[in-house]
């Protein structure tokens, strides 16, 4: 069991290096570069190849049944629950194969539209503390699930 952590741009890191050292997991957190590695001997910081997805492409290569995956990237996140692990977003969303295929969809229709209206301006909602503990809950739960 071990926790995969797609780093870039993660606002959970601390969250998940806490909860790791509680039940004494292995954690890799994964990014294209610009991480501070953890002096924690259980956080492994790997740096992958620039590139589109090289991160995302590590990741999915290597979670499976047992591990818990953390990330905001949808795409990678259905890689992952096909391949059997728990998949949680930074806000503590669980993404899982009931609901997965109706988040990509919706992750679709959005792109589709941005794409249709060049003037369309937003974005998603700012981090909270809220979501912050949302997450430490949910990461907790997932790594008791993941450990029976």
């Amino acid at each position: 069991m071990a926790i995969f952590v797609d780093a870039d741009a993660c606002p959970v890191k601390a969250e998940v290096e806490r909860v790791a050292t509680r039940h004494r997991l292995r954690v890799w957190i994964v990014s294209n570069g610009g991480i501070r590695p953890s002096a924690n001997p259980l956080i492994e910081t790997v740096i992958v190849p620039e590139g589109p997805d090289e991160a995302d492409k590590w990741i999915a290569d290597r979670a499976g049944p047992g591990d818990v995956v953390v990330t905001g990237d949808i795409p990678l996140a259905a890689r992952c629950v096909e391949a059997g692990a728990q998949v949680l977003k930074h806000d503590g969303a669980s993404l899982n194969a009931g609901n997965i295929g109706n988040i990509v969809a919706t992750r679709d229709l959005l792109a589709d539209l941005r794409a249709a209206d060049p003037f369309r301006q937003g974005g998603g909602r700012g981090f909270t503390k809220a979501d912050r503990s949302r997450f430490l809950d949910a990461l907790e739960l997932a790594v008791r699930r993941a450990s029976r």
